[in-house]
């Protein structure tokens, strides 16, 4: 019993291993008093990490999104998406933000609490994906791809759709498909 017990603090250990310091940060959901533990959420997945803009001309890039998770979430995907008012295009009402994502759009994948994305004021985990890509989002549906170890794969700029290549090929091949 004992080795069982060290084996399953080994594993623990691993995976907290491959989380990034930055996935280590507790979110709220979107709309709501629920919390999630990036690192929990997302261990043993491939993450996508979008700053979304409910205003945005790119927001049709939602349903592309939730397309996206839809058809890989089974293999082990997660979307996250982080509403930010950086580039000056999204509701300051939470309730709207999630009405546009959730009602005109259709998300199901995680949304959370609007945040920072770029600058001094950018929240520890977009400041943690900068570091890593060498880029902070440029405008909002921003795209950061994380391997199941933790380790940043690439970063696509807004005018990248998630349903086409090269993320999509990336996403694949991540996911080992």
């Amino acid at each position: 019993m004992k080795w069982f017990t060290l084996l399953l603090l080994l594993g623990a250990g691993q995976a907290l291993a491959a989380c990034p310091d930055y996935f280590n940060v507790e979110q709220r959901e979107l709309n709501s008093t629920r919390r999630h533990n990036l690192c929990q959420l997302t261990e043993g997945k491939v993450v996508l990490v979008v700053n979304t803009a409910s205003y945005c001309g790119y927001r049709g890039q939602f349903r592309d999104l939730e397309s996206l998770y839809q058809g890989y979430k089974e293999q082990g995907l997660i979307v996250l998406g982080f509403p930010s008012n950086d580039f000056w295009q999204e509701a300051g009402d939470e309730g709207k933000t999630a009405t546009v994502c959730r009602r005109d759009y259709g998300v199901t994948f995680p949304m959370f609490n609007r945040i920072a994305v770029r600058g001094s004021d950018a929240s520890p985990l977009y400041k943690g994906l900068a570091a890593a890509g060498g880029d902070a989002p440029g405008w909002n549906f921003h795209k950061y791809l994380i391997g199941r170890d933790g380790k940043l794969i690439a970063s696509y700029g807004a005018s990248q759709n998630p349903g086409a290549d090269p993320l999509l090929a990336a996403v694949k091949q991540a996911l080992g498909r």
